[in-house]
């Protein structure tokens, strides 16, 4: 079965994690992706041993999860013919991505307009900081300040907490997923124009959009949604609980007064259904302390366990439990639909990965390739790809370009 990519051909020039996952997200829907490394490597290679991780006998989860489904040409783009290499490779190729700082790339001829100038359908993508425009546009920038400009740290977390950090790269992630959304609507344009173009994705805009809803009423009502404080939340069934194990469960029912009778009623306080400090939205909302505080004992008097059942036989509510990270390889409904599955590793055996996070009925996607060791396409790229004989491959290695 064709994959929905197959035949797209992406030159990667991107290292860390914003612009490294949004080839990954190309690759894993069929198209070849040719990771463009200096000799020396992506620093991603080395960034968890350089913080002490022992990974022997294991993968390098950071690597693995941002260059899977990739081929790897290592080579010294300082060096004049190292550039043109690349400069040939993307006279041929439908995409080429880059995420370093803005110059860089057209210090070495591999900026957006020289590419196109040779390759006019060639869609060319930026992962930046805080965008093409503005006297910031070329400032460096990384996950940690993405987070940090976006507001998102004041989003999560009680309304006295200091700005809140959120770990796992989600900025650099959702930078990466607005990257792959531009690259594969220029590609579906260049279908009915014939011609490429530069499209950019940073991590201010991508995780400004990330926050449409808070953002959107900022612009129009005033000021943004503010922080929720959990033991004042002004819909009690809005909200989240501590059970008798010390596990959370969160309640997200938008219309309560639909629930309120029956809620109390599984939950063994019928006498709270027709207390007047709560029998209504309005009345809960102008007690919500009192009513969160009653529903905080409650909840601590069984372990969640019994609550999920009770709550799943006792009427149509809308609930979930509130997974850690830890949690989500054994949810039920991660393995069901495959978020979560297995790839054979080359190296490792089978290897619990990320799956797929769309479905797609007719052409899924697919997990083909581990991420690449350094250099280990390099012969095959320059002899399948550009016709380089082997004389000229051992030329190219003895004066240090590959």
């Amino acid at each position: 079965m064709a994959l929905p990519l197959d035949g797209i051909r992406v030159i990667d020039w991107t290292i860390w994690q914003q612009g490294p996952v949004a080839s990954v997200m190309l690759g894993d829907l069929g198209a070849e992706v040719i990771k463009i490394e200096a000799r020396e490597g992506d620093p991603g290679r080395g960034i968890l041993r350089a913080q002490g991780l022992d990974l022997t006998g294991r993968p390098n989860f950071y690597f693995e999860a941002n260059n899977r489904n990739k081929k790897s040409l290592a080579i010294d783009l300082k060096q004049p013919e190292g550039a043109e290499i690349v400069r040939r490779l993307a006279d041929h190729a439908d995409v080429f991505v880059q995420n370093f700082r803005q110059g860089v790339a057209a210090r070495l001829g591999l900026d957006g307009a020289t590419l196109r100038a040779r390759n006019p359908r060639l869609v060319y993508a930026s992962a930046s900081g805080y965008g093409p425009e503005g006297e910031e546009s070329g400032a460096p920038s990384f996950d940690y300040l993405g987070l940090a400009r976006s507001g998102i740290m004041y989003s999560c977390g009680e309304p006295d907490d200091p700005p809140l950090a959120i770990a796992g790269g989600i900025a650099d992630q959702m930078g990466a997923v607005m990257l792959a959304y531009a690259v594969m609507v220029a590609l579906f344009a260049r279908e009915r124009s014939g011609a490429g173009q530069e499209v950019d994705a940073s991590h201010l805009g991508s995780m400004a959009w990330l926050q449409g809803l808070g953002l959107s009423a900022r612009l129009m009502l005033g000021r943004a949604l503010p922080r929720q404080p959990r033991r004042s939340a002004v819909n009690p069934l809005w909200n989240h609980y501590r059970c008798g194990d010390d596990r959370w469960i969160a309640l997200s029912m938008l219309q309560p007064d639909r629930y309120w009778a029956q809620f109390c009623t599984v939950l063994e306080i019928p006498e709270a259904a027709v207390d007047p400090r709560f029998r209504t939205m309005l009345d809960r909302m102008m007690n919500c302390t009192d009513c969160i505080a009653l529903l905080d004992e409650v909840f601590a008097r069984r372990p969640r366990a019994e609550w999920l059942r009770r709550l799943a036989e006792g009427g149509d509510f809308i609930f979930s439990i509130i997974n850690s990270v830890d949690d989500l390889p054994d949810d039920p409904q991660m393995v069901a639909n495959d978020y979560v599955t297995s790839f054979d590793h080359p190296t490792f055996g089978p290897t619990p990965v990320m799956g797929i996070p769309v479905r797609m009925s007719a052409t899924p996607g697919e997990i083909r390739l581990p991420a690449p060791e350094l250099g280990q396409h390099t012969e095959e790229i320059l002899i399948d790809r550009l016709g380089y004989t082997w004389e000229e491959i051992a030329r190219l290695r003895e004066g240090g370009v590959i």
